[in-house]
């Protein structure tokens, strides 16, 4: 826990350069126009030195602690900072007290918690009273979905703002402003950086400025000075610097089921290049390819079905060859099905059929099986009607007679009801010819 006073003017030398840049004002703070911009919410707030309790949800890097702060620093207040990682409820009863101090002296208490969602229940509740009374103004941060893993009693009492990742534009403002301040960025030292390892570093930080700041710092530290004492940052010192970019993709968060949501329906809308995109993004997180092999046979049933009977089989393969050879190379078979599947015509008439068969049960209950379709194994079985009137299909022309399957409430009951797409369009021909042909005895 640590109190925030006022931002230094000068580099901290310890410091990371994602750490000394952030924005001291709110006039310097790029990105989330939607919240600060002239007349939003987060500017009218700051402008009126008002104090509501917030809830700040956003991906890594995109100026929740840094907007906290700035805040607290306008309204006067005292800044109370920890994580949640490492805080408990404790912690919560000390800053409390500092906070009833406070308002002796006539000061508010900003306390800012980052990575609230990692509170458990018991330790979010012991923040209620004190936000409610007004002792404290709390202020968390989370990048997961606050809807989910706060308590709703403290959601309630506090405003949702959704920040959204940094747009490659505002990055590069962050980055050149860090190139150019000579107090806590990098403007002491003659720096030359070309445009399009500017355009890599801010596209290659997806969104998150503490990312591209790092790994300007680190391009900077690694590239060698010139005979003029210049440092000129290099693609490939970007590139080194910058190492593999990790992907958002909490498989156990929002953005696992935003990811394969978006996957299922890119295949459901026939865009095998979509399919793709989202398939690679989760093999590149490392999620589990069996997951992904699983949704696959699923779809194939669900909104393929019978317009390509083949694509169960197919999807059923892809399991089996993944699980055969694992990873990486299971990406191979993947590819191959998640295309067949994308281009596969498409029906969910099977899917659909279910459900209303299901409606039917929930709704009539256990409908008796009617006589002629009972099995007879016994004597008694067969003097009570058991069987009796049956017509066995094979001993008809074309191994088909029309008789009445269904219990009498629902025997007028259409559930499946093939498309004209793939080979449904055959199955309703067949359907079709069945009903205008009885069958005949052979």
């Amino acid at each position: 826990m640590k109190l925030f006073e006022e931002f230094e003017s000068s580099a901290r030398s310890g410091a990371p350069l994602s750490d000394r840049m952030r924005p001291e004002r709110i006039e310097d703070f790029a990105g989330q126009e939607h919240l600060i911009g002239e007349g939003k919410f987060l500017w009218s707030i700051i402008k009126k030195r008002e104090l509501p309790s917030l809830i700040l949800w956003g991906p890594p890097g995109t100026g929740k602690t840094t907007l906290a702060r700035i805040i607290a620093v306008v309204s006067g207040a005292d800044f109370v900072e920890f994580s949640a990682v490492l805080s408990g409820v404790k912690e919560i009863r000390d800053v409390v007290k500092l906070a009833k101090n406070n308002l002796k002296l006539g000061k508010r208490t900003v306390l800012f918690v980052d990575e609230i969602h990692r509170f458990n229940r018991g330790q979010q509740d012991a923040f209620l009273h004190s936000v409610e009374d007004g002792t404290i103004t709390l202020i968390g941060a989370t990048t997961e979905n606050p809807s989910f893993e706060v308590n709703a009693p403290l959601l309630s009492r506090c405003k949702v703002l959704v920040l959204e990742a940094l747009s490659t534009d505002s990055i590069k403002k962050i980055l050149k402003r860090a190139l150019n301040d000579k107090e806590r960025g990098l403007g002491r030292t003659p720096v030359e950086i070309d445009e399009p390892v500017m355009d890599f570093i801010a596209e290659s930080s997806q969104g998150d400025a503490r990312t591209a700041l790092n790994c300007l710092e680190t391009s900077f530290v690694i590239t060698e000075p010139g005979k003029d004492g210049t440092r000129r940052v290099t693609m490939e010192a970007a590139m080194e610097a910058m190492q593999k970019k990790n992907l958002l993709y909490d498989k156990s968060g929002e953005e696992h089921y935003n990811v394969i949501s978006a996957f299922i329906k890119s295949m459901r809308g026939s865009d095998p290049d979509a399919a793709l995109y989202w398939l690679a993004r989760m093999v590149e997180a490392g999620e589990d390819p069996l997951f992904i092999v699983r949704r696959m046979v699923i779809f194939a049933s669900e909104d393929i079905g019978n317009a390509d009977p083949r694509a169960l089989g197919v999807a059923i393969a892809v399991k089996d060859a993944v699980d055969f050879i694992g990873m990486p190379e299971g990406w191979i078979p993947l590819a191959q099905g998640v295309t067949y599947l994308s281009t596969a015509p498409k029906s969910n008439s099977s899917y659909l059929a279910y459900l209303g068969a299901a409606d039917d049960v929930r709704k009539l209950g256990a409908l008796s099986v009617p006589q002629h379709l009972r099995n007879a194994p016994t004597g008694l079985m067969k003097k009570l009607g058991y069987g009796k009137g049956y017509m066995y299909p094979h001993s008809y022309k074309d191994g088909f007679v029309e008789q009445e399957y269904r219990p009498e409430k629902v025997k007028d009951r259409t559930y499946y009801r093939p498309t004209e797409r793939g080979y449904e369009k055959e199955i309703t021909a067949l359907m079709n010819a069945r009903k205008k042909k009885p069958g005949m005895e052979r």
